[in-house]
């Protein structure tokens, strides 16, 4: 790691990763999918197609996973 960055306090580093995800995720096709992930993806949207299930909200699945823990 630069030394000049672990200068930086903690949340000052957190901000430049963020920014920087940031950055990366508003230009999308500069990543593109995978033949896996385009599988996937495809896999997903047949099986919504035929059962329609919308899932559950997020909440619901982080309460159940924070009680595993």
């Amino acid at each position: 790691m630069n030394q000049n960055l672990r200068e930086l306090p903690v949340e000052d580093r957190i901000r430049l990763v963020e920014d920087l995800w940031d950055s990366i995720a508003s230009d999308q096709k500069a990543l593109p999918l995978t033949s896996d992930q385009i599988s996937e993806l495809d896999r997903r949207l047949d099986k919504f197609d035929i059962d329609g299930e919308t899932g559950r909200p997020a909440s619901e699945a982080i309460s159940d996973i924070r009680r595993r823990l």
